[in-house]
């Protein structure tokens, strides 16, 4: 049985309280399938995501079981599903790999029982003969049908529904509350679905109506028009505008008693006629204080865990993003664009910067003229090499930048509720972090080798290559990490990829490779410039001598030390490591 008792919900508003729940008490069966319903902003789903645990109440307890959760711990991700409002699966994949994702992501399985689940939610939910269509292929109802199979991989007790049949025409909505009707009937489960829909009430065991945070009613579908006084349920929403929520409330928790037994004999009768026994909670004393001498009896078994390892999660996480992103068609030719053309613009400039030094000699000439326009041409070749270098590496530095940017800037906030809705499940934040950083470790050294090498094809590096590769990859790796800690705090892609957008934008004119930055200025900003710092290692620490000499004459911004380039652009790779795990443990549902 789940119980509520005396369930608060407050929140400040301008310095006063408003209470989201207000004493909220109800009993739930197992076995058990109710509707929340109620005008608009009455609390239905603020109550969902309260029993969840994704909202926590200010005051008041849930009984799970004869279990306190505010004492015992909350439930486990196995014990409880959730399909929210939104859709939880990739538009990329598969119905049957959708599922098999959430099946691996959430059970502790071999191969042959994941292939049995798999095949067991598909037919439970009629979705056998679909399973292979992607999901942006499917109707809304078939979207529905999906999200259920998804939660339904880890056999929970308790199975939680937002609105999932809105937006449905009749048909589709009555084939969905049927298929939760018989969801409840299967392993004592309790189904509770919030709705706007007042049709099909027939097939709920149970309404609760609320209104403003109160409880104004929780029985029967049969007895809810005779507590309201009125003739159909479409007539109950205005009925409750007559009198205070507070009134409502207070008289429910005075009639419920006879309400709650009605509920208990036709629950019964509804058994009977299926020829089952209604599931018994054990909830009892004797049952709690027996189940507890029995757990410590038992020797630990660390082997039997409910939920896949660290290593499993990782694995099937990176499996899927590649497989999305070559389903991406959008995305993928838009990496491969990129990575084709980027290098090619740089080496568009591969004819500037490739004259030779000219160096005088030590004998004095008599002729004074000829010796000055030596001179002249000199500082003439060396202002263009010392240029065209400089700018051709600046050209690749910001490149890979704008290459970092694209990678990461949508990649957490593009997929932030479906993330929030597999951490809710039992997905492990660290091998969510983990494999993002992985799969753009893979994109950032394909990028920045293949820059690397097609430029060197055609503008040879002059001085330490493998210094200027190296450089080049910690730059584009640098952008990655930031943009991927921008992208995992903020709650819309939209604003993720401006922010990502501004940062590559300062790139180039606060790196002081255009013109000197006021010393004031360039303080404040160069240690934030990724651009700067690879841009100043792969010069400092790879050009030759006489190049190195040549950029020097012409660039007015001090170079810094090697190691102090390499070390601060690890020290962005980090940084952006770090804001990615603070921003994905944040839980940003709304």
């Amino acid at each position: 049985m789940l119980e509520a008792r005396n369930i608060c919900l407050e929140v400040d508003d301008a310095g006063e309280p408003l209470y989201l729940l207000n004493n909220v008490n109800f009993n739930i069966p197992l076995g058990h399938f109710m509707a929340i319903v109620g005008p608009s902003g009455c609390g239905k789903t603020t109550l969902l995501k309260t029993i969840a645990g994704i909202k926590t109440a200010t005051d008041g307890t849930f009984i799970w079981e004869g279990r306190d959760l505010s004492e015992d711990g909350d439930f486990e991700p196995h014990e409880i599903g959730y399909v929210p409002q939104f859709s939880i699966a990739y538009e990329e994949l598969t119905v049957d790999e959708s599922i098999e994702s959430a099946a691996r992501m959430r059970v502790k399985a071999d191969e042959d029982e994941i292939y049995d689940i798999i095949d067991e939610v598909l037919a439970e939910t009629g979705m056998t003969d679909i399973a292979d269509r992607q999901v942006k292929l499917l109707s809304g109802g078939q979207k529905r049908r999906l999200a259920l199979a998804m939660e339904l991989v880890s056999r929970p007790r308790i199975l939680l529904c937002d609105e999932v049949t809105s937006g449905l025409d009749p048909r589709s909505e009555r084939e969905i509350v049927q298929l939760l009707h018989d969801l409840s009937r299967r392993q004592g489960r309790i189904v509770i679905s919030v709705t706007h829909s007042l049709a099909q009430m027939e097939l709920y065991d149970s309404i609760m109506v609320m209104v403003r945070g109160n409880l104004a009613y929780h029985g029967v579908p049969g007895t809810m028009n005779h507590y309201f006084g009125v003739e159909n349920f479409e007539e109950v929403y205005p009925k409750l505008a007559l009198r205070e929520p507070d009134q409502w409330r207070v008289s429910w928790l005075k009639h419920r008693e006879p309400y709650y037994e009605r509920m208990e004999k036709d629950r019964e009768s509804k058994y009977a006629e299926l020829g089952m026994t209604p599931p018994v909670s054990r909830d009892s004393d004797e049952e709690r204080k027996k189940d507890r001498r029995d757990s410590e009896d038992e020797e630990p078994d660390e082997e039997e865990t409910e939920m896949p390892g660290f290593g499993t999660q990782f694995g099937q996480l990176l499996r899927r993003r590649f497989n999305i992103l070559l389903r991406d068609r959008t995305q993928l030719m838009l990496q491969v664009a990129m990575i084709v053309i980027f290098p090619i613009l740089v080496a568009l400039f591969s004819s500037k910067g490739q004259d030779q030094l000219l160096t005088l000699t030590d004998t004095t000439s008599n002729d004074i003229a000829a010796e000055i326009q030596a001179q002249q041409a000199q500082a003439e070749v060396r202002a263009r090499v010392g240029s065209a270098v400089s700018g051709i590496i600046m050209f690749e530095v910001i490149l890979l930048g704008l290459m970092g940017s694209n990678n990461a800037s949508r990649e957490i906030a593009a997929e932030r509720l479906i993330m929030e809705k597999e951490k809710f499940a039992g997905m492990r934040v660290g091998a969510y972090v983990m494999s993002k950083v992985v799969y753009l470790a893979m994109l950032v050294v394909l990028q920045s080798v293949w820059m690397y090498a097609f430029v060197q094809f055609f503008w040879e590096y002059r001085g330490d290559s493998l210094n200027h590769l190296y450089f080049l990859l910690l730059a584009n790796a640098a952008m990655t990490s930031v943009c991927l800690g921008i992208s995992a705090n903020c709650k819309t892609p939209d604003q993720s990829s401006l922010l990502s957008i501004y940062l590559v934008g300062f790139q180039l004119p606060l790196s002081g490779a255009v013109l000197a930055l006021p010393d004031m200025v360039e303080t404040f900003t160069q240690p934030f410039i990724s651009a700067y710092w690879a841009w100043s290692g792969s010069i400092e620490g790879g050009l030759s001598a006489d190049v190195l000499k040549a950029v020097k004459s012409i660039v007015q911004t001090s170079f810094s030390q090697v190691r102090l380039c390499e070390v601060v652009l690890w020290v962005h790779v980090l940084a952006g490591i770090v804001l990615t795990w603070i921003g994905a443990r944040r839980a940003q549902w709304d």
